[in-house]
């Protein structure tokens, strides 16, 4: 059993005890939703065995660089948790967590049980290994920023459905009710995509140079260089709307979306499945 699989196993185990904590007052009565100091410090040991797991996952402790797709979509939702705990030490958003976590826990065990060994090809060239790994972090962050997005809208419309209020304390409602507010999520998700757009910046940068050292051009006319940099620019004339004409709500979220789902028009789909996990690109 190799080391990555035990790290993730036990990245899980910490996750679902942290889990079961959380769900069990808003399962009972609907009590409120508090990790406190032991839970942020179980959230932050969790944490640490995730980072081992996918470094022994990826690096496998040589000079080869592994990835799969159980990896990456592992490594995206670990890369969303540093910046939630960093969050959460300054403002309450422990809610999030009824969500985050359960998901966390699937992807832990599909990890641990499906690692992948594909290796990446010219993973001995430091370039690529630097733009990889600085690309897989781009494309964690903004991918979790996403997933954040589709969920605010979906409380923002919960939110607004008439009679919601008058509704049964059902399960789904009380859930929601542990919800941090649609404000404070809102400043989660502009910090997310702050980050985010930083790392892709790094990434646009780091595969132009490796575009140069290996095809000769920096910035070659393909669809995977064409849709990255409408990302790219989706984003930055988002943070611009934002802070100079305060953009924010349904339109932060429509923008959100088209700069995520370009760069899922640039990385997935059969491109992704050849160039990275099978290696025939």
């Amino acid at each position: 059993m190799s080391a990555g699989i035990v790290f993730h196993s036990g990245a899980a185990i910490a996750y679902a005890i942290l889990a079961i904590a959380l769900w069990r007052p808003v399962l009972a009565e609907g009590g409120e939703v508090s990790t406190g100091p032991k839970g942020r410090l179980l959230l932050l040991v969790a944490i640490v065995l995730h980072g081992l797991a996918l470094r022994e996952a990826i690096l496998g402790g040589g000079d080869s660089l592994h990835l799969g797709l159980m990896t990456a979509i592992s490594a995206a939702l670990w890369l969303g948790l540093i910046v939630f705990w960093l969050e959460s030490l300054f403002i309450r958003i422990d809610g999030l967590l009824l969500i985050l976590l359960p998901v966390i826990i699937v992807i832990c065990v599909l990890a641990a049980l499906f690692p992948g060994s594909h290796s990446v090809a010219h993973a001995n060239s430091e370039w690529l290994r630097m733009h990889l790994l600085i690309a897989l972090m781009a494309y964690g962050l903004i991918t979790v920023a996403a997933l954040h997005a589709v969920l605010m809208a979906a409380l923002d419309r919960q939110l607004h459905r008439p009679g919601y209020k008058m509704a049964e304390p059902g399960l789904v409602n009380r859930t929601l009710e542990s919800m941090p507010p649609l404000l404070v999520q809102e400043h989660l998700l502009f910090r997310l995509i702050w980050i985010g757009f930083i790392v892709l910046t790094l990434a646009v940068a780091s595969g132009s140079i490796v575009s140069l050292r290996l095809l000769g051009t920096a910035f070659p006319f393909d669809h995977k260089t064409v849709f990255t940099l409408l990302s790219w620019l989706t984003f930055g004339v988002l943070l611009v709307g934002r802070y100079a004409r305060g953009w924010r709500g349904r339109v932060a979220l429509r923008w959100t979306l088209t700069g995520f789902a370009f760069l899922l028009l640039a990385y997935t789909g059969s491109r992704f499945v050849l160039e990275i996990i099978l290696q025939r690109g």
